[in-house]
């Protein structure tokens, strides 16, 4: 087994790829990229907030603060939804 030393001890070759998985898929989020199957992220307009569909995998992504306000309507089923958790 390889592995390298860091300044917290040392990481297994195989944690070092995990490392550089998540790594990927956070840039893939900074290029407009989905963070679960890398596919394009298409900008779809929803009750005043952009947000952002998965061309590959239909997957909705949300910017901060862009649940709170689509939620904050307070009818109809995302309005339900509110109550729940809150």
């Amino acid at each position: 087994m390889h592995v390298k030393p860091t300044q917290q001890g040392v990481l297994t070759e195989r944690e070092m790829r995990t490392v550089e998985d998540e790594r990927q898929r956070v840039l893939a989020v900074v290029r407009g990229r989905c963070p679960k199957c890398a596919g394009e992220l298409v900008p779809v307009p929803y009750r005043g907030v952009e947000r952002d569909t998965c061309s590959r995998c239909q997957g909705v992504w949300l910017d901060f603060g862009e649940l709170d306000q689509m939620l904050a309507e307070g009818t109809g089923f995302l309005g339900s939804i509110r109550r729940i958790f809150t």
